[in-house]
């Protein structure tokens, strides 16, 4: 079975998490009457909704931009419930953080297993 990325996985649990957050905002969007009720129920579970299957998607083609849009958008949809925005720019560092870290760890492991492969290669042009 092939190893799944560090940056995906950190991805992954990212917008996981970042998923229950915006449903319970929403939640406190609504009780604090924002905006209209079906608006705020649309917006907030249709965010949702796409935030906790984006993690199947992690690891095609352009899914890392898709989660850097979807910060975008958690940043600008914040603006309209105030203590969201911390919370918005908290998640925002988390998945740049998630991005950073997790391809560093990534190419370190791919690294050390080229070194791996080098020195088994070498022992068996010893004997």
């Amino acid at each position: 079975m092939a190893e799944r990325s560090v940056r995906r996985q950190l991805g992954s649990m990212i917008l996981a998490f970042e998923a229950f957050v915006v449903f319970f905002g929403t939640l406190v969007a609504f009780g604090l009457k924002v905006a209209d009720g079906a608006l705020v129920w649309g917006v907030g579970l249709a965010f949702s909704t796409i935030l906790i299957m984006t993690p199947g998607y992690l690891g095609r083609k352009g899914s890392y931009w898709f989660g850097w849009f979807l910060q975008v958008v958690l940043l600008v949809v914040s603006f309209w419930v105030p203590w969201m925005l911390l919370i918005a720019i908290i998640f925002v560092g988390m998945w740049g953080w998630a991005m950073i870290a997790g391809t560093t760890i990534d190419l370190a492991k791919k690294a050390r297993a080229n070194i791996d492969t080098f020195e088994i290669s070498i022992e068996t042009e010893e004997k």
